[in-house]
């Protein structure tokens, strides 16, 4: 087939074509050759092309190539002409974000402003255009807007720096201060450096004393004498060098604080004890308890905050865990597992009606802390009625939705940030039934991530069946047997690993429906006696599912056969599994919210809340998350793995 093959030559597709990807349309050749002309800048080439894409699905996207290419140089009105064509599509959102930035160089600032509000979904980059423009049309507003992300913005896109640079002109000395420390507790030393450059002349800290805190700290801090900590300045770059100590040692960290405390400002010494209560936090040292003690709430970042409720909830402080969650800040302790270890906070002290009304807040949440609430407050987790299974109109429906023709197209070609995009676009607004008409279209398409994503948008009708689908199963269930795991909890992982998708990449490299890692899979292959294996068949299902299961079954052996401990090492590897037990045991949900890695800690919710929804689905009986969760075993005496090679 020759779509197939430029599609292989371009790298678009493996071995495997699911049945959509199988159906060459008239025009796709014509259409990947206009995407790489507009890729290379070959104007001439794509506006040929232009004339033989129309009536094709994504002859659109050509014409947004044709107005994106040179677009400083394009006529506004073909622009406008284009957004107003294409108004509540994707592609009209995309090409007025675009143009905003044209704006902005050309200082055009009330027609950014005019394009900004009209913006359906901005991101980042447009919220910074906008607030640019609203500060050079002096918008008081956006004054506040602005200083929010002076004090929260870590990344900053390029769209974002003409904001900060004018923040910097008008911030004060406490502001940029505070802005360094945000950088720095962040590792972002260059930015932190650009930052001080804003202070006014006579308080800028020397270059190289400033390198030596920041690259140096401990021989620069044994050199340092109390004489040079007069000025604001001074004690600000003991509180940086005592900082970058904490990274690799908290313990000597809070030594040297100790011994600078009495040349310090009480809020120097408070953001330092912040910073190593933050990194003894993560290291799950008793110790971070008390050093966060001597911190002040208001200094500390939303990290900060929230790893001094884990350094409680660790130490079963259960005191402060409610006062650490009390002195957060609304948005913080709005979420779900604030909420949730609030609640328990308040059950240990006895205010068992403040808990319920707590937990009630996230109960019925199919999700990790949702979850734990009803069953807190006694129901055990169930499914909801399913919903009719969409009309034969309503799939007609889906069928016809140009968002989706569009994205159908895209997936065809394997093309799929540009689907997903599409697709997510298309659905955004959509009501119950045709998300669910729209879930269904992918699920008979075998674009199983987006069945599942879609179905988990509705709001009042539910089907499960698609929210937790359950494909391969002729593949996955013996595989699961073989290796006597629970084929819930196997389905639960693979739902976050890859929503099914068998040629899913990841940006680290891992492959297929497990997300195996060369290496890994290489390492399994050897150990199962896998004759003749290749890393080019870690796609194909069965392959996977071998060798992933194969995998799993070793890690639960390693790990006293306990399935959180195994989902954690699955994700970050079973040294950090072993390593975040505590010496005595405890709740595997206190483990699970405690783990250090954001990714694995997420990773970990997700898969054993997933395993109990497709328990129920499995057995058509309520199940109890807490009980799968259990008690994570404290760590032995040494602690040797059981398998040394284990990778």
């Amino acid at each position: 087939m020759k779509l197939r093959t430029i599609l292989t030559s371009l790298g678009l597709i493996g071995c495997l074509m699911t049945p959509l990807q199988a159906q060459e349309a008239p025009g796709d050749i014509q259409y990947i050759a206009a995407r790489e002309a507009f890729r290379v800048g070959n104007r001439p080439r794509l506006e040929a092309l232009a004339a033989e894409l129309r009536g094709h699905p994504l002859a659109d996207y050509v014409d947004y190539y044709l107005l994106r290419q040179g677009i400083e140089q394009q006529d506004p009105a073909a622009i406008q002409a284009f957004i107003r064509r294409q108004e509540g599509n994707y592609l009209g959102e995309r090409l007025r974000a675009d143009w905003l930035r044209v704006l902005a160089r050309q200082e055009d600032w009330q027609g950014l402003l005019q394009h900004y509000r009209q913006l359906k979904s901005p991101d980042q980059e447009a919220r910074c255009l906008g607030i640019q423009a609203r500060l050079q049309l002096r918008d008081a507003a956006a004054l506040a807007e602005g200083e929010n992300l002076w004090l929260t913005l870590h990344e900053v896109p390029e769209a974002c720096r003409p904001v900060m640079a004018l923040l910097a002109e008008r911030a004060s000395v406490d502001q940029i201060w505070a802005r360094v420390r945000l950088l720095v507790e962040v590792n972002k030393l260059a930015p932190a450096r650009q930052v001080l450059a804003a202070l006014p002349p006579g308080q800028q800290p020397d270059p190289k004393q400033l390198e030596s805190t920041l690259d140096k700290a401990a021989a620069w801090l044994a050199r340092l004498s109390p004489a040079n900590l007069k000025d604001r300045t001074g004690r600000e770059l003991v509180a940086l060098a005592i900082q970058r100590l904490s990274r690799n040692d908290p313990v000597f960290a809070a030594e040297q604080l100790e011994r600078w405390s009495p040349y310090l400002g009480e809020q120097e010494q408070a953001w330092a004890w912040g910073q190593i209560g933050l990194q003894g936090a993560r290291r799950h040292m008793a110790a971070a308890v008390e050093w966060y003690r001597r911190s002040q709430p208001e200094l500390l970042s939303d990290e900060g905050r929230e790893w001094q409720v884990r350094a409680s909830l660790r130490h079963r402080d259960w005191g402060g865990v409610r006062r650490s969650i009390e002195s957060m800040p609304a948005r913080l302790q709005d979420k779900p597992e604030w909420i949730y270890w609030l609640g328990r906070a308040y059950l240990a002290g006895g205010q068992q009606s403040q808990a319920r009304q707590l937990f009630e807040r996230i109960a019925g949440q199919p999700s990790f802390y949702g979850n734990l609430a009803d069953e807190e407050l006694g129901r055990r987790i169930s499914i909801p009625p399913r919903a009719q299974p969409p009309t034969d109109a309503e799939l007609d429906e889906a069928r016809a939705h140009p968002g989706l023709i569009r994205a159908l197209a895209f997936f065809r070609l394997n093309m799929r940030n540009d689907a997903i995009r599409e697709w997510n676009w298309s659905i955004r607004d959509m009501d119950d039934r045709q998300l669910l008409a729209a879930a269904e279209l992918a699920r008979r398409n075998q674009i199983y991530d987006r069945a599942i994503n879609t179905a988990d948008r509705t709001r009042n009708q539910h089907d499960y069946n698609l929210r937790f689908l359950a494909p391969f199963n002729d593949q996955v269930r013996p595989a699961a047997q073989q290796q006597s795991l629970d084929e819930a909890w196997v389905y639960g992982l693979m739902r976050q690993e890859s929503r099914f998708v068998s040629q899913a990449n990841s940006s680290a490299g891992a492959s297929g429906l497990m997300q195996l890692m060369p290496a890994t899979a290489k390492w399994v292959a050897k150990k199962i006696g896998l004759k003749d294996y290749d890393h080019r068949q870690v796609k194909a299902p069965e392959t996977n599912l071998l060798l992933g299961t194969s995998y799993l079954r070793m890690m639960m052996e390693d790990l006293d056969n306990h399935p959180v401990l195994a989902s954690a090492a699955y994700n970050a590897g079973p040294l950090p599994a072993r390593k975040w037990r505590g010496a005595e045991a405890m709740e595997g949900a206190i483990y699970a919210e405690t783990i250090p890695y954001s990714e694995t800690r997420d990773y970990v919710k997700k898969v054993m809340s997933n395993a109990v929804y497709y328990s129920v689905l499995f057995s058509g009986r309520p199940a109890s998350l807490r009980a799968r969760l259990g008690m994570v075993p404290g760590r032995p005496a040494g602690d040797p793995p059981k398998t040394a090679d284990l990778p």
